[in-house]
C-alpha cells in the first residue's frame, strides 16, 4: 500500500479525499493536520496523522510518503503564507524525499488571476504555487475545479486543459478526481480544469 499524504485533511474536501483513500486497496491515507485536537478524530478512525503547520517547518512530513495530495487552503485569510508559500514548502519536502507524484488542488482562474473580478489575491497565490510545481522537476498533476459545492457527486465530470466557461462541481467529484490523478500513467505533468459533467471521472482522466 502506498502512503498518500493529504495536506488539508481536516477540510471539507480533505475529509472526502481521506474517505476515498481509506476504501482503496492500493493507497493508505496519512492525514496532515495543524491542530492537536484534529489528530484524535482521524486516529480513532484508523487514519495515520502528521501534525504540521504549513506556515512552519514541514520538511519531515514527507518521510516515508509515496505521493502527496495538496488540498489545504487558508480560506482567504493567509493566501500568501499558506496557499502559496506553504504549498511551495511542501513541494520542496516532497522533492527532497523522492515523492513519486504531487497532486495539486488549484482553482479555475489560476492561469490568469488578473482577469478575475474577485479573489485576485487568492488566484495569484494559487498561480504562483502551480508555476513553482511545474518547474520543480517532480511529477505532478494540477487540478483546477470550478466553484465547489456540497451537493452529492455523481462521479461524472467535464474535463479539459481549458474549458473556457465557468460552473460548479461537487466536492466529492473533485476529491475523486484528485485521487484518480495519483496514478503514474494518469494526467502526468498535466494541468486541467473540471466542472460537473457527463463523463465518468476515470474515463475523463484517461483522455487528458
Amino acid at each position: 500500500m502506498e502512503k498518500i499524504l493529504v495536506a488539508g485533511a481536516n477540510g471539507t474536501t480533505g475529509k472526502k479525499i481521506i474517505s476515498i483513500l481509506k476504501e482503496s486497496n492500493k493507497y493508505k491515507p496519512v492525514a496532515m493536520v495543524r491542530k492537536e485536537e484534529q489528530v484524535s478524530n482521524f486516529q480513532k478512525n484508523g487514519v495515520e496523522t502528521i501534525l504540521a503547520d504549513l506556515e512552519n517547518d514541514v520538511s519531515q512530513t514527507t518521510n516515508g510518503i509515496d505521493r502527496v495530495i495538496f488540498a489545504a487552503g487558508s480560506g482567504g485569510k493567509k493566501v500568501k503564507e499558506v496557499d502559496q508559500e506553504g504549498a511551495k514548502k511542501l513541494m520542496d519536502a516532497a522533492k527532497e524525499k523522492g515523492v513519486k507524484k504531487f497532486v495539486m488542488l488549484s482553482s479555475m482562474g489560476a492561469d490568469n488571476p488578473e482577469e478575475a473580478d474577485q479573489i485576485q489575491e487568492y488566484l495569484r497565490a494559487k498561480h504562483n504555487a502551480d508555476e513553482y510545481l511545474k518547474h520543480l522537476g517532480i511529477e505532478y498533476a494540477i487540478v483546477r475545479p470550478g466553484a465547489l459545492t456540497n451537493n452529492d457527486g455523481n462521479g461524472k465530470i467535464e474535463l479539459d486543459n481549458k474549458l473556457n466557461k465557468r460552473g460548479e462541481i461537487p466536492r466529492g467529484d473533485v476529491a475523486e478526481t484528485l485521487v484518480g490523478s495519483l496514478e503514474e500513467s494518469v494526467a502526468r505533468n498535466k494541468t486541467f480544469e473540471i466542472l460537473k459533467g457527463e463523463t465518468y471521472i476515470k474515463a475523463a482522466l484517461e483522455k487528458i
